[in-house]
């Protein structure tokens, strides 16, 4: 009784929305990392038109270092919660313990990851 007592108190603590918000917000500061120079390059290539990406590399060019300590730190965050969501939070018929769900979430922190690399690699 008092496990599953523990397990709920848990789970009201670090609701399934933590995984999905973490990832948001690592994606978000991700892609202004790599506005300046790696998405141009990367959609370049790709034959598309990348002038729209000026204003958002203009405004976080000055803020690089807070945005790769902040992207960094919030998908390392959505990775854990994304884990942890899997193991405690997630009853069984959540929208959380939906596979796709999961790999969506896993899948924008991929992304946000390989955003973060490209943005600090090309700047």
């Amino acid at each position: 009784m008092s496990d599953s007592v523990s397990d709920l108190s848990r789970a009201r603590r670090w609701p399934g929305w933590g995984a999905l918000s973490l990832t948001i917000g690592g994606l978000g500061a991700a892609f202004a990392l790599a506005a300046c120079c790696a998405l141009p390059i990367l959609l370049g290539a790709l034959g598309l038109g990348t002038a729209w990406l000026f204003g958002v590399a203009e405004l976080a060019a000055p803020h690089r270092s807070l945005l790769l300590i902040a992207g960094s730190a919030s998908l390392l965050g959505g990775a854990v919660a994304l884990w942890y969501q899997t193991r405690v939070v997630c009853a069984p018929n959540a929208w959380c313990a939906r596979p796709a769900v999961r790999t969506l979430i896993a899948a924008g922190l991929v992304l946000g990851f390989l955003l973060l690399v490209l943005g600090y690699r090309y700047a």
